[in-house]
């Protein structure tokens, strides 16, 4: 058990690296503070884009959400960073992973806007045409607020699985907090700063996580 401890949790490590993992943490957090609003409004557009019913866009959006899905994020994100200077692309360390991390989480938040756009009864849209609003209104202040509140579990599970997908960043290099916990376990040859790591995650998301298994339970009791 001494072992354990002297290895995993040790103390004086901890206060040691504990000043370079909140350097690491405020990374995280401006990343996700930038990443997830993005995602979201992207996701948002590619979803309304979808629900105007014109052929050549919509082959265009599923064209956008069907690739970015399939594609590795690991490896969008090495191309962002590595391959756009090769096109004369020059991005920070910064911007190279928003922009990946943009690209891919859109998507998935695109297909949960659109399955909850799908949702509202076509004799809703119909109704509201029929008062003389066009479809952008429609769509504006009698589809969408009915529909985030359906999907408003779907969308805090995405947002979720974001922050944690910002771990990514520290393959090309971003002070990041997994980052500076993998550089500070090398620097003392001693895993506790990896723990440290685990559970300032498991402390900041779990409620998260509780949140969302309230409000899918709130769902399921509404139906």
């Amino acid at each position: 058990m001494d072992a354990f401890l002297l290895n995993f949790l040790n103390f004086d490590i901890l206060a040691l690296v504990w000043p370079q993992l909140m350097r690491g943490l405020l990374v995280t957090a401006e990343l996700s503070a930038v990443v997830v609003p993005l995602g979201l409004a992207v996701g948002l557009l590619v979803a309304c884009a979808q629900s105007f019913g014109l052929r050549w866009l919509d082959i265009a959006m599923m064209a956008y959400v069907d690739f970015l899905r399939a594609f590795p994020p690991l490896v969008l994100l090495v191309f962002a960073y590595y391959a756009l200077p090769f096109l004369g692309i020059e991005l920070s360390t910064f911007m190279a992973v928003v922009l990946a991390l943009v690209l891919n989480t859109s998507s998935y938040f695109a297909e949960v806007f659109r399955a909850g756009i799908e949702s509202i009864p076509k004799g809703q849209v119909e109704a509201s045409r029929s008062t003389g609003l066009n479809a952008l209104q429609t769509l504006i202040h009698v589809v969408l607020p009915q529909a985030v509140r359906k999907m408003t579990p779907d969308l805090i599970s995405n947002i979720l699985e974001t922050v944690k997908l910002t771990s990514l960043a520290s393959v090309v290099t971003l002070p990041e907090l997994l980052r500076v916990a993998r550089m500070a376990q090398g620097n003392t040859f001693n895993a506790t700063p990896l723990v440290a790591a685990a559970l300032i995650y498991l402390v900041l998301l779990w409620p998260v996580v509780r949140m969302l298994s309230h409000l899918e339970q709130r769902s399921l009791a509404a139906r």
